[in-house]
């Protein structure tokens, strides 16, 4: 079944009012009927199986059938922050990010970032057109919560992130290339569920060497992602799978 996230508002008793975009494409582009079923989540978290009732005024109305008892979240809770990649690289990693758990992305500019993100007009658009991609990648994959997409931030603003996390990585390829092996490793046996972790990841042309003292003097460990060199948009996915793969399937 479709599912889609919906403001807590627009759920009232036994019925759910869905609205614009969503009615859009629950009429149009899936082309559903009276009687057909979908999911709904709201901002609680709740998801619930609808059927729906009646199309009426650009809007689709259901009525709450039964609850959906499922866990579909990471046991932890993941941002990582992202150094701005080029072209269109960010939408990549936001949608798959999405797709494998993660809590939050934050646009990190770092000092080898070649893309700049001027504070304006085009920077909230950015994030605008993030966060419907992270939307449609959370529906998609069935996730109970929506990722946020943060305001993009500078490294001091980075770290003074530090205290709000239970632990802070930094993905550092100069650790790779040495040959270092065990710092992802520990930290996926030292991580507990319910505690927090902060990742952060270069751009292409990787964290400078002033990026990394300062957070490694700030509390961040550094570590290899494996031997081989990844790409900054590989990297962040390769945490993530790493972590769903250590907390969700070789835990069980």
């Amino acid at each position: 079944m479709q599912r889609y996230f919906v403001k807590d508002d627009q759920i009232q008793e036994d019925q759910v009012t869905i609205k614009a975009e969503d009615a859009h494409h629950i009429m149009n582009v899936m082309r559903m009927k009276e009687g057909d079923k979908i999911e709904v989540c709201d901002e609680s978290n709740h998801a619930y199986v609808c059927q729906i009732e009646a199309n009426q005024n650009l809007q689709v109305i259901a009525k709450l059938i039964q609850p959906i008892e499922e866990s579909t979240e990471l046991p932890i809770r993941v941002t990582i922050a992202q150094g701005l990649p080029k072209g269109d690289k960010f939408e990549l990693i936001v949608q798959k990010a999405t797709e494998l758990g993660v809590t939050a992305v934050l646009p990190f500019a770092s000092e080898r970032s070649i893309v700049k993100w001027d504070q304006g007009q085009k920077v909230q658009k950015k994030l605008e057109r993030l966060r419907k991609i992270a939307k449609e990648a959370a529906e998609q994959s069935h996730r109970a919560s929506l990722p946020t997409i943060e305001e993009p931030v500078n490294l001091k603003g980075l770290i003074s992130l530090k205290e709000a996390y239970t632990h802070k990585l930094v993905a550092f390829e100069e650790s790779a290339k040495r040959g270092e092996r065990h710092g992802f490793a520990n930290l996926l046996d030292t991580i507990k569920p319910g505690e927090s972790l902060l990742v952060v990841i270069g751009p292409e042309g990787g964290l400078s060497s002033n990026e990394v003292n300062e957070l490694t003097q700030n509390g961040f460990s550094c570590a290899g992602l494996g031997p081989r060199i990844l790409r900054t948009e590989t990297a962040s996915l390769y945490v993530l799978a790493a972590l769903s793969y250590h907390f969700e399937l070789a835990m069980r």
